[in-house]
C-alpha cells in the first residue's frame, strides 16, 4: 500500500514539474534571421502573443505555423528564461524565371497556365521538382512526346535567384497509325471511331489530336471500355496501349484488348429492408423481367440505379445507398441490388475547388444535394456523373467529412478544368455536288456554362448558315434557352426557274418533361425573298415576293436508345409541329421520326425508320414553294434528291405530304478480315403527294422504292460512302442515280 502511495506521490509531482517547466508564460519574444519577412509578421504567422502560457505542444505548433507559409527554409524556436527565440532562414526569392528552348508565345502561354512557382516567389526546391513534371506533362500533352527538360538555378546577391527550365521540344510526335490487336471482336473501324486520337494527315493542320498525348491515350481507353461493357462484355481488358516507333517521330498507337466471352444478364432480384413498400420498387421488377437473357449493358446498370436515384427522393427514402452483388455463372451475370438504410446525416456544406473559370453556379446546378438536406450517398454520386457529363471538366474528385457528434458531413469536390472550345472544318463530294463548311464552338462560354455555335455550309445550290446561342439551364430553371440566327438561300433558278433567301431567328426553350422525354417550346420568325424568272411555271411565277412569316414550333423527343453514339439498341420517336401565327399562306408543319435499333445475330445492328412529313395551309391557300416538300436522298437511296414526285411541267415541285420507311441491316461476316469496311444491306420506300394548287398534278398513289448494299470505307483521306441501289418501283418521270458516293473528312 505504501509503495503505491509513494508512486502515485512521485506521479503527481513529475506532472507539476513537468507543467511549470513547459506552462511557462512568454515574457519576451526574439526573432533572429529575417531580412525581408518583419517581426510583425513572423510573430502573426506564429500565433502567439506576449504573457500567454508556453508549452511543448505549443513549440511544435509554431513551427508548423511557420513552415505552412513557405517563406522559411529552415525554423527553429527555444523558449529559455520565459523568453521566446525563434530563428529562421528565408528562402530565397525567384527573381526571374527562363524558359530557354521554347520560342512560341502561344506555346508559351500554354505552359503557363496554372504553374506552381512565380517571379517574386520564394524558391523551393520541393515545389520547382513539381513545376518541372507538370511542365512535363504538359508538354507531352501538346505533343512533344519526347521532349526533354532540365533545371538550373543561378544565384544572386540578397538571397535572389534565377531559375532556368532548358527545353528540348524536337519534333511532335505524330499519330502515323492506330492498331488494335487481340481479341477485338469488333473491326478497326469502328473502333477509330469511338476514341479521340486520330491519325496524322497533312490537311488535319488544326485538329491537336493528330499527336501522342498521354491524357487522350487514357481517355481512349475508358471509351474503348465503356464501350465493350455497353455491349455484353463484360470481363473485358484493355491490357495495355503502347506507341511504337515507326519513322522520323511518326509513332503507331497500338491499344491491346481482350473483350473475352460475351456476358447476358441472368437472375436480377432486389433486395429491400422489410419495412420498404415494395409498391414503390415495381418499376425496377418490371424492368428485370425485361432484360433478362439481354446481353450485358452498363447503361442498364446505369437505368436501374436512375431508377433507384428517383425512389431516394421519396421522404422515407432519404438515408439510403445501394449496392451491386455480382455473380457470374458460365455466361451469364446474375445481379442482387441491395438497398440499405443508413445513419441519418445532413449536409452542413458543400466546398468546390479548382474553378478558376467555370462560375461556381454553374457547377451547384448539377448538385442533387444543398447545404441542410439530408445526406444520400446515391444523390452525391449522380452530382459528380451529372458534372462529369458537362464535358467542361479534365477530372472530377470527391471527398466526404462526417461529424459524428453533430451528424453532419462536408462535402468537397476537386475539378481540373480544361478548353472547351472547338474549331472545324468539313468538306464533301458526291455525284450530287461538292460542299465545303467551317464551324467554331464554346461549350462553357465565360464559364457560365453557355453554347456558342457558329457554322456554315456550301454547295454548289445553296449555302447555310447559322450561330446558335444555348444556355442548358436559364436563370437556375432547369430549363434551356436557345436562341439562333439562320441563313439560308436556295438557287434553283438554273434548274427550275426559281431562287428562294431566307433569313430569321428561332427561340424558345426545352426541358425534360417526363423521363426521357424533353419538351420543346419556341418561336421562328423568317424574312424570305422568291425571285423567278421566265423558265418558271405559272404558279410558281405567281409567288414571287417578299414574305414575313412567324411560327410557334412544339417538338416532343423520347430517347430511349442505348447511346447516342454507335446505337445498338433502343429507339428515338421525335414530333415536331410548327403552327402559324403570322404568314401569308398559314403553312402548318408536321414531322415525325421513329427510328429503332435491335439486332438480328451476333456483330449486326440493323435499323428500321419511319418518317411523316406534312405542310398544308389551314387558310387552304397555296404554300410557298420552299415550304413544299421533298425527300433527302438518305431516306430514298436510288433516286437524285428533290427529282422524284408531283411536276408541274419540265419542274419537280414537291408535295404537300411526304413519308418514308427504311430498313438497313450491317452485315459482319462480309469483309471480316478488313478492319477499316462495314458492309450493310438496305431496302428504302418512299413518296410524296399533294398539290394545293393544282389536284390534277398528285401521283399519290406511286410509291417509290429500292434496294441496294452500302459500303462504309474508313480510307487514309477520310470516311467514305458508297451506295449502290437498284429501284424496284418507279414513275417514268422520276430521276433515278444507280451509284452515289460520298467523302469527307474532318480537319
Amino acid at each position: 500500500m505504501n509503495f503505491f502511495a509513494n508512486l502515485i506521490k512521485i506521479f503527481i509531482f513529475y506532472i507539476l514539474f513537468v507543467t511549470s517547466v513547459y506552462s511557462q508564460i512568454i515574457d519576451k519574444i526574439l526573432i533572429e534571421g529575417n531580412n525581408r519577412v518583419s517581426n510583425k509578421a513572423i510573430q502573426m504567422f506564429s500565433k502567439i502573443e506576449l504573457k500567454k502560457q508556453i508549452s511543448n505542444n505549443k513549440l511544435n505548433l509554431i513551427l508548423k505555423n511557420l513552415y505552412e507559409t513557405n517563406f522559411f527554409e529552415d525554423v527553429k524556436v527555444l523558449f529559455e528564461n520565459n523568453t521566446l527565440l525563434i530563428t529562421v532562414k528565408e528562402y530565397p526569392i525567384i527573381q526571374k524565371i527562363n524558359y530557354n528552348g521554347v520560342k512560341s508565345k502561344t506555346l508559351l502561354e500554354s505552359i503557363n497556365d496554372n504553374k506552381l512557382i512565380r517571379e517574386k516567389s520564394p524558391y523551393n526546391k520541393l515545389v520547382l521538382r513539381d513545376e518541372k513534371n507538370r511542365l512535363d506533362n504538359k508538354i507531352k500533352e501538346i505533343g512533344y512526346f519526347n521532349s526533354k527538360i532540365s533545371t538550373t538555378v543561378e544565384t544572386l546577391e540578397n538571397n535572389l535567384v534565377i531559375v532556368n527550365f532548358d527545353i528540348e521540344l524536337g519534333d511532335k510526335a505524330k499519330i502515323k497509325k492506330i492498331s488494335f490487336i487481340g481479341n477485338k471482336i469488333f473491326k478497326d473501324s469502328k473502333l477509330k471511331r469511338l476514341i479521340t486520337s486520330t491519325e496524322y494527315k497533312f490537311w488535319k493542320f488544326i485538329s491537336g489530336r493528330k499527336y501522342l498525348n498521354p491524357n487522350l491515350i487514357e481517355i481512349d481507353k475508358r471509351l474503348l471500355n465503356n464501350f465493350y461493357l455497353n455491349n455484353g462484355y463484360y470481363n473485358v481488358s484493355i491490357n495495355s496501349s503502347f506507341a511504337r516507333l515507326m519513322k522520323n517521330n511518326e509513332f503507331e498507337l497500338i491499344f491491346n484488348i481482350n473483350a473475352k466471352d460475351k456476358i447476358y444478364f441472368g437472375d436480377l432480384k432486389l433486395d429491400i429492408p422489410s419495412d420498404f413498400d415494395k409498391k414503390n420498387f415495381e418499376n425496377i421488377n418490371k424492368l428485370f423481367k425485361k432484360i433478362k437473357n439481354e446481353p450485358y449493358s452498363i447503361n442498364t446498370i446505369n437505368k436501374i440505379l436512375k431508377e433507384i436515384d428517383q425512389i431516394t427522393t421519396l421522404e422515407q427514402y432519404q438515408f439510403i445507398n445501394a449496392t451491386v452483388l455480382e455473380n457470374i455463372v458460365s455466361n451469364k451475370i446474375n445481379l442482387i441490388f441491395r438497398i440499405n438504410e443508413t445513419k441519418k446525416y445532413y449536409v452542413k456544406k458543400i466546398n468546390i475547388y479548382g474553378n478558376s473559370i467555370t462560375e461556381e453556379s454553374v457547377i451547384r446546378n448539377q448538385l442533387e444535394l444543398d447545404e441542410g438536406d439530408p445526406f444520400n450517398e446515391i444523390l452525391f454520386n449522380k452530382s459528380i456523373n451529372n458534372l462529369k457529363s458537362l464535358n467542361f471538366f479534365k477530372s472530377v474528385n470527391k471527398n466526404v467529412l462526417s461529424d459524428d457528434n453533430l451528424n453532419t458531413k462536408i462535402l468537397d469536390i476537386f475539378i481540373e478544368e480544361k478548353p472547351t472550345g472547338e474549331i472545324n472544318a468539313t468538306a464533301g463530294f458526291g455525284t450530287s455536288g461538292g460542299a465545303i463548311g467551317f464551324g467554331i464552338k464554346e461549350n462553357n462560354f465565360i464559364g457560365r456554362g453557355i453554347s456558342l455555335d457558329s457554322n456554315f455550309l456550301l454547295s454548289e445550290q445553296s449555302f447555310k448558315g447559322k450561330f446558335a446561342f444555348t444556355n442548358p439551364n436559364f436563370k437556375n430553371s432547369d430549363k434551356s434557352l436557345y436562341l439562333d440566327l439562320h441563313a439560308l438561300e436556295e438557287d434553283n433558278m438554273e434548274k427550275f426557274g426559281y431562287k428562294s433567301s431566307k433569313s430569321g431567328i428561332d427561340i424558345g426553350t426545352n426541358f425534360e418533361y417526363f423521363d426521357d422525354l424533353r419538351l420543346g417550346l419556341g418561336v421562328s420568325n423568317f424574312y424570305e425573298v422568291i425571285k423567278t424568272d421566265s423558265t418558271a411555271s405559272q404558279s410558281q411565277q405567281d409567288q414571287k415576293g417578299n414574305y414575313w412569316d412567324s411560327f410557334l414550333n412544339m417538338n416532343f423527343d423520347y430517347d430511349k436508345r442505348n447511346q447516342k453514339f454507335q446505337t445498338s439498341s433502343g429507339f428515338k420517336s421525335y414530333y415536331s409541329l410548327g403552327l402559324p401565327i403570322v404568314s401569308e399562306n398559314n403553312t402548318l408543319k408536321n414531322l415525325y421520326n421513329y427510328s429503332y435499333y435491335f439486332d438480328l445475330f451476333d456483330q449486326n445492328i440493323s435499323n428500321l425508320s419511319l418518317m411523316l412529313k406534312s405542310a398544308n395551309s389551314i387558310t387552304n391557300d397555296n404554300i410557298k414553294l420552299s415550304e413544299r416538300i421533298n425527300l433527302p436522298s438518305s431516306k430514298l437511296r436510288g433516286f437524285e434528291a428533290g427529282r422524284v414526285g408531283p411536276k408541274d411541267g419540265e419542274d419537280f415541285i414537291g408535295g404537300n405530304y411526304g413519308a418514308s420507311m427504311n430498313f438497313s441491316s450491317t452485315i459482319p461476316q462480309l469483309f471480316e478480315e478488313s478492319q477499316n469496311v462495314d458492309f450493310l444491306f438496305f431496302i428504302d420506300a418512299a413518296n410524296i403527294w399533294g398539290v394545293d394548287y393544282d389536284n390534277k398534278l398528285d401521283d399519290s398513289g406511286s410509291i417509290r422504292s429500292s434496294t441496294g448494299i452500302a459500303l462504309d470505307w474508313f480510307t487514309p483521306i477520310g470516311p467514305l460512302n458508297f451506295s449502290l441501289a437498284l429501284p424496284i418501283s418507279r414513275e417514268n418521270t422520276d430521276k433515278t442515280e444507280t451509284f452515289r458516293f460520298n467523302l469527307g473528312t474532318t480537319f
